[in-house]
């Protein structure tokens, strides 16, 4: 009710100065008049339209009614009609809030323990590759190097060389003292071996260097060795082998002797090494991935689907070779 008088008296002040700016007063008079209707207009206006506007429109003051009046006053004539028709529509016809069809969430932090166990829990590389990458907590980093101690080397090791390069110091020392306890178990191990070899039997000697080849072989394979020392560490795997194999030979001494030249990319030595490992035994399918890669890098391309066609089914549907099926068979 009291906008209603709010706004008729604005009408009516205003009214007033129209009649006073078109009627024949001196100027000077006219002015005074219509300055003085046209200001009370504008007040009242300013003031029944700050009363019906929403609470969060009214504040701060005094600048929010101070804005309405400044537009009503300081535009002779029309400044009242077009603050009117400016702000009564949005007044009395506000605009219909539409529904929002989503809601929107802050990124949930994982959580401390698992919600859901299951029996079949695996942890793949990649998953812990993605946390050491893009967790923004230094805990959780620190969680996924923690998981490597229950994976094989040649998966763990790639995760903690990336830590390595991990902005935390922590992340990185850990990732550093692991890396090194892997490394100096099997140093340890070779080291051991080498005291044995020196005080042993000439019969015994082929199995010392048997197990002096798997231990050097197993840090180049776990990517320990890099450079010229894994050139290094290659050499002595291969001196060893082949010491091993002039005592007695088997299936197993044979494939490591062919991964160990393939790896130094003597590719005809592998594959002698592999066709003396199945005259000893191994299985075909078990040899059938080191001829497919003889084979790739010999530019034989044909044969590689023939070959790899002799892994058993259930071994081509799982890593690595799942990616290698779906491309060449």
């Amino acid at each position: 009710m009291i906008s209603k008088w709010l706004f008729s008296g604005a009408f009516l002040f205003e009214l007033g100065s129209w009649i006073s700016a078109a009627s024949n007063l001196p100027v000077l008079e006219a002015a005074l008049l219509y300055t003085l209707a046209h200001g009370l207009g504008s007040l009242l206006l300013t003031i029944g339209i700050w009363m019906l506007l929403p609470r969060r429109y009214r504040f701060p003051l005094p600048w929010s009614p101070l804005f309405i009046f400044c537009l009503s006053f300081f535009i002779p004539l029309i400044g009242m009609v077009g603050v009117s028709l400016s702000l009564f529509p949005a007044l009395y016809l506000p605009r219909k809030r539409r529904e929002q069809p989503w809601q929107a969430v802050g990124v949930p932090e994982l959580p401390f323990r698992p919600q859901e166990k299951k029996h079949d829990l695996m942890f793949g590389d990649g998953g812990l590759q993605d946390v050491l990458l893009h967790a923004p907590d230094p805990d959780q980093r620190l969680t996924a190097i923690f998981a490597t101690r229950r994976m094989r080397s040649r998966e763990a090791i790639p995760i903690l060389k990336l830590a390595l390069r991990d902005a935390s110091d922590d992340v990185r020392l850990l990732a550093y003292s692991m890396l090194d306890q892997r490394e100096s178990r099997i140093n340890q191990r070779i080291e051991h071996a080498l005291e044995q070899l020196a005080k042993a039997k000439p019969g015994r000697r082929y199995a010392i260097h048997g197990m002096l080849a798997r231990w050097n072989w197993e840090l180049a394979y776990v990517g320990l060795a890099q450079g010229s020392v894994l050139e290094h560490v290659l050499d002595q795997a291969r001196q060893h082998v082949n010491q091993a194999l002039q005592g007695a030979p088997s299936a197993e001494l044979h494939l490591l002797a062919g991964r160990i030249a393939l790896e130094q990319g003597d590719l005809e030595s592998a594959a002698a090494h592999l066709d003396d490992a199945e005259a000893a035994g191994a299985a075909a399918a078990q040899l059938a991935p080191y001829r497919a890669e003889i084979a790739f890098l010999r530019r034989e391309y044909r044969a590689i689907p023939r070959l790899l066609g002799e892994i058993p089914s259930d071994l081509l549907q799982r890593p690595p070779l799942a990616a290698l099926a779906r491309y060449w068979l």
